[in-house]
């Protein structure tokens, strides 16, 4: 049994809260890719849209608004996000379980033509270098040409002194904000996890929250050392479009 609507508008808007905690200027960022995916899609009245590491589809559902005509692909590893997704923002895209960079991720997307921009929010550093670097050529497969990959992330600069000067200058920023006011992220796991509505799905990921799927941790890398893998990967053209302290929205176009 699914998950009722409003269970799911519940838990959504606190995780839209919670997330608040972490993204500098998360709203901004999210507004940013959508600039970059429709300037990527213009002249394409139906583009293809993927949403990689989705969650309970908070940029699907964005994009979506920007672009009704897209048909978007939201992927994630958690069936708890995702049917929150499927339940709130069911008209956003067509959601699908797989784990990035695990065999066969790629086939689970269901894909019948060459994808117009590929996006993802806080996800692909949990992939250390040897698989992000599978994971991007393989989406340099999915996409056609003039393509993007739009990625919108913490990245912290090459090792030095502004490593964690650019860190603290977002997290200031956040402050300031009121951000650290609101649901950090483990109270949200615990919380969604004694849902009675939400028991059954729990059960299929595991009662212990995010680190009981969480196997791989966290591998934060330079902007440099992002740009000199997807330029092996097959992207010649890469560059950050946005930053905030640490937080940047990356953009990788294939010809």
């Amino acid at each position: 049994m699914g998950v009722s609507t409003a269970a799911a508008r519940t838990w959504v808007e606190r995780w839209e809260r919670q997330q608040q905690h972490y993204a500098v200027e998360r709203e901004e960022r999210f507004t940013v890719i959508s600039d970059v995916v429709e300037h990527v899609c213009t002249g394409h009245p139906r583009p293809l849209l993927l949403d990689l590491g989705c969650g309970p589809g908070s940029l699907s559902a964005r994009l979506a608004r920007r672009l009704p005509g897209a048909e978007i692909v939201g992927l994630d590893r958690d069936p708890v996000l995702l049917e929150l997704a499927r339940a709130h923002h069911g008209g956003a895209a067509r959601y699908v379980e797989a784990e990035i960079g695990q065999d066969g991720w790629t086939d689970a997307l269901g894909l019948q033509r060459g994808a117009d921009a590929a996006v993802s929010t806080t996800a692909l550093h949990c992939l250390p270098a040897a698989a992000l670097l599978e994971t991007y050529r393989a989406l340099a497969a999915l996409l056609r040409p003039g393509g993007a990959l739009v990625n919108g992330d913490h990245f912290p600069p090459d090792l030095g002194p502004f490593s964690h000067l650019t860190a603290h200058v977002g997290r200031c920023r956040t402050e300031r904000a009121g951000g650290h006011g609101h649901e950090d992220w483990g109270s949200w796991w615990r919380a969604a996890a004694a849902d009675p509505e939400l028991a059954d799905l729990f059960e299929g990921r595991g009662r212990g929250g995010p680190s009981s799927r969480d196997d791989g941790g966290s591998h934060y890398l330079p902007v440099a050392r992002h740009a000199e893998l997807l330029r092996r990967a097959g992207f010649r053209h890469v560059a950050p479009v946005w930053q905030v302290g640490d937080s940047r929205v990356l953009v990788a176009l294939k010809d």
